[in-house]
């Protein structure tokens, strides 16, 4: 399925014409608060409820969600009797409305985890989504990630990615400017790993590409706010998402989710202190290529990256990385000893069998040493 891509013209048209031909009567609206800041949507809400469709609202859930949010989330859906389901907010919004999607057709109430395990089952319900940041990318992707008993879990399913989605550039005006810049790199590093993934496809490929060069394109009106920089990075996330969907990401984020937690910089800021690392090694090191495709196609993978970025090749690309951080201002965390030996552990093995190049943990460290102290 192809997935649909409307836009707020003619006073909502499209989402309009979306409430009818699924004949929604019952909507359940998962939000995260960002909803309360986007007026003109919130207004138009108002507009559909007076022609009969009734609006339930979620907003019990957190930046991290929990599993006992999904539940809670089915539950109201089939108390409320819904019909289908809108998603508007951040990543944890489009993750606890996929789930709830997903887990609303399944038997029982999940007790117990019991819906981990459970054959999933696909479902009609009809399922928009309008995100509220540009990076994330999650309206696009088969994944989710929810917490069980302080576990972060990962849900697949290919059912629950929305049908449609809405891009309102005026849902990105009150973005604070540190969550602009750590979204727009989280888009990027999407974009960056996916292309260089062992699991690329030509398709993937070009959705990489178009992500990139979008970012690139609309990265200075966007941090200005302007309505095209805006738009153009909502379609850009919505790019690298779809790009990550195919291939899943690499060492960037494996290593990003340490220095998050640690230090509590957003996810976006994490994943490109690792990346603008990553990729001049990875320059360096083609030779510990472990892609099936050879070292030859590796390299000329990179250069493609870099040629997205507007170089002239790979070289230049990752300087270009470098100089987009640096320009961006992000701070650069100072790990101790005892952190670094948490880091080094940390990284999840899944997401490096994604990586071109071979990582041990003696590389691993020595590359979190450059990433957070800049030590060589």
């Amino acid at each position: 399925m192809e997935q649909k891509i409307i836009t707020p013209g003619e006073n909502y048209k499209g989402f309009d014409d979306w409430i009818k031909e699924n004949g929604c009567k019952k909507v359940l609206l998962v939000c995260d608060g960002s909803i309360w800041y986007q007026k003109g949507f919130n207004a138009h809400l108002e507009e559909i409820e007076k022609m009969g469709v009734e609006m339930i609202g979620f907003r019990d859930f957190q930046p991290n969600p929990l599993y006992e949010n999904v539940q809670a989330g089915v539950e109201l859906f089939r108390t409320e009797n819904c019909d289908s389901i809108i998603a508007v907010g951040g990543g944890s919004a489009m993750d606890v409305a996929k789930c709830i999607k997903l887990y609303s057709s399944l038997p029982g109430d999940g007790v117990d985890g019991s819906w981990f395990t459970a054959e999933y089952v696909a479902n009609d319900i009809p399922f928009l989504a309008m995100p509220t940041t540009a990076g994330t990318g999650s309206e696009a992707t088969r994944y989710a990630v929810i917490y069980y008993d302080g576990k972060k879990q990962s849900v697949t399913s290919e059912s629950f990615i929305p049908e449609v989605v809405l891009m309102d550039p005026n849902t990105l005006i009150t973005l604070p400017p540190y969550q602009k810049k750590a979204t727009m790199c989280d888009a990027l590093c999407h974009a960056i790993e996916s292309f260089w993934s062992v699991n690329s496809t030509e398709e993937s490929k070009g959705y990489s590409r178009a992500a990139i060069q979008g970012v690139i394109e609309h990265m200075d009106g966007y941090l200005a706010n302007t309505e095209e920089g805006r738009a153009g990075m909502l379609r850009a996330a919505n790019l690298g998402g779809k790009a990550i969907n195919i291939t899943q990401t690499t060492a960037g984020h494996a290593m990003c989710y340490k220095i998050t937690s640690l230090f509590k910089s957003a996810h976006g800021h994490a994943a490109v202190l690792c990346d603008r690392v990553l990729f001049p090694w990875m320059v360096e090191n083609t030779d510990k290529c472990i892609d099936p495709r050879g070292e030859k196609y590796l390299r000329r993978t990179l250069d493609e990256i870099g040629q997205a970025m507007g170089c002239e090749n790979a070289q230049s690309g990752a300087e270009k990385l470098v100089e987009i951080f640096e320009k961006l201002e992000l701070e650069v965390p100072e790990a101790t000893e005892a952190q670094f030996e948490e880091l080094k552990t940390s990284v999840n093995p899944v997401r490096l069998k994604n990586h071109p190049i071979a990582l041990d943990v003696e590389t691993i460290d020595m590359l979190y040493h450059k990433i957070l102290n800049g030590e060589e």
